[in-house]
């Protein structure tokens, strides 16, 4: 390629990125109080926020509702066509209604001011014209305002879309702050994402319970764990006493160090060879956390125990990954 047409178009994106930049840093230095009784307008809302826009405004608005609904603000998209035929019944009187218009003069948003003024609910209005209808008429505004589109032919909506969608970012972080919002939170409107399955999977979820426990009693046969290993399929054993507590483990590693030693393995107990001072896991903890313990130890499997430390499951690596904590 050759060498000025690509610094030409390296330059041409540096200043997309240059302007879009400079249009977030003066919206920073622009919040004022509107921004704040937003915030408390939506914390005070008993219904949902309802977001509307058109065009490109529209765009942004649906990923705002989205990212509203994701933490912890209730939130949905209205098209203001749609709304105008029909879907204004979805909107009550405990709403709070977002309407985004760059230029604050969209038809089709203005056309449904007066029925949602009926409603008597909260209006917030996100433009970029403080001066614009829909900014006058709305209860509360939020500044978007932009020196330039960074579109070389000002035509383009690109600086504009980018500070209206900070600014809805800015007031859903905002809100999550004030609820008090927690990763467990945003896990629960995710469980099929990997986030929710880091959250919301336990170890009892995915352990090895029950007749699929490998364990032994203290005295058996090295030969009798073995066939217990193998028949559970787990890589290891556990190792309980006379009075049922949690003695020891025996792993396949052990098993490769007692045959670096040795490979006369008649007469041998488990006790002589398992560690014992096994690596255990609560039932209650995240699956996450036991991955976690698996490669701060570097081991492959750990035992799982009650709040009374008593021995419940098993579950090794490969469990984690099958259930996509890891």
């Amino acid at each position: 390629m050759d060498t000025t047409v690509n610094r030409q178009r390296l330059e041409a994106a540096r200043q997309v990125l240059a302007i879009e930049a400079e249009a977030i840093s003066h919206l920073a230095a622009r919040l004022d109080e509107q921004f704040s009784r937003a915030v408390d307008a939506i914390l005070a809302c008993r219904g949902r926020v309802v977001v509307i826009g058109i065009g490109k405004s529209g765009h942004i608005g649906r990923k705002i509702a989205a990212t509203l609904a994701s933490t912890g603000t209730p939130a949905f998209f209205v098209h203001p066509a749609e709304a105008a035929h029909g879907d204004l019944g979805m909107i009550t009187a405990d709403d709070v209604v977002l309407m985004l218009s760059n230029s604050g003069e969209s038809d089709e948003v203005l056309t449904l001011l007066p029925a949602l003024k009926r409603k008597g609910l909260t209006l917030i209005s996100l433009t970029g014209r403080p001066e614009s209808t829909l900014a006058r008429e709305a209860d509360l505004h939020l500044n978007a305002q932009v020196e330039q589109e960074a579109c070389p032919l000002g035509l383009a909506p690109t600086a504009s879309t980018t500070a209206a969608l900070a600014l809805g970012d800015a007031l859903a972080v905002t809100l999550l702050s004030e609820r008090g919002f927690a990763p467990e939170d945003f896990a629960l409107s995710h469980p099929g994402g990997s986030l929710g399955r880091r959250l919301l999977v336990h170890v009892r979820d995915v352990m090895h319970a029950g007749d699929a426990l490998p364990v032994v009693r203290s005295g058996t046969s090295l030969k009798d764990a073995l066939l217990e290993m193998t028949k559970k399929g787990l890589g290891m054993t556990a190792v309980l006493d006379e009075a049922g507590a949690l003695a020891g483990i025996f792993t396949d590693g052990d098993l490769r160090r007692t045959l670096d030693a040795t490979l006369d393995l008649a007469g041998l107990t488990v006790d002589a060879v398992m560690h014992r001072a096994p690596r255990t896991v609560g039932e209650a903890r995240l699956a996450s956390e036991a991955a976690k313990l698996m490669e701060e130890h570097k081991v492959n499997g750990l035992l799982v125990v009650d709040a009374a430390g008593r021995l419940v499951g098993a579950l090794n690596m490969h469990d984690l990954l099958k259930a996509g904590v890891v």
